[in-house]
């Protein structure tokens, strides 16, 4: 298993356990994780805080050269918000958990240059359908059904 996925597996499994959504992420520069996060719209009461962009917050304030060598991990895919982040900062490669979920700009993404690389992960796989499951209202709230 990719240590950085499995941290953004462990950070997914934080979420969860504080009652939200189970969708995690890290930011990698030159092998070290820089930042890290987890889906917080329900604990914070937040309309963007998916996994990625609570990330990418908690990285704080990164130069262009920064961003131009990272490696943004999720453990699903990112959505429009969390894709157009990435594109605007740089970000060369995404490591995505798992897509059967959820399917977000890939295409697009790619099409601008981004190398997307699916996983197609167990662990994230069942951490959504165990979650949907359980809270399908709090899930369609989330991707805004």
């Amino acid at each position: 298993m990719d240590p950085f996925l499995q941290a953004a597996i462990d950070e997914a499994k934080q979420g969860l356990a504080e009652g939200g959504i189970p969708i995690g992420s890290v930011l990698v520069i030159d092998g070290k994780i820089v930042g890290r996060g987890h889906n917080r719209r329900v604990q914070k009461g937040s309309a963007i805080l998916h996994a990625e962009m609570d990330c990418l917050e908690n990285a704080g304030r990164l130069t262009a050269r920064d961003y131009q060598r990272a490696v943004l991990y999720s453990t699903l895919s990112p959505c429009d918000m969390c894709s157009g982040t990435a594109l605007l900062y740089g970000i060369p490669r995404v490591v995505i958990g798992e897509n059967r979920t959820f399917q977000g700009p890939e295409e697009y993404v790619r099409s601008r240059g981004v190398k997307l690389e699916i996983v197609d992960d167990q662990t994230c796989i069942q951490l959504m359908r165990d979650f949907i499951a359980a809270k399908p209202e709090l899930w369609n709230e989330d991707i805004g059904v």
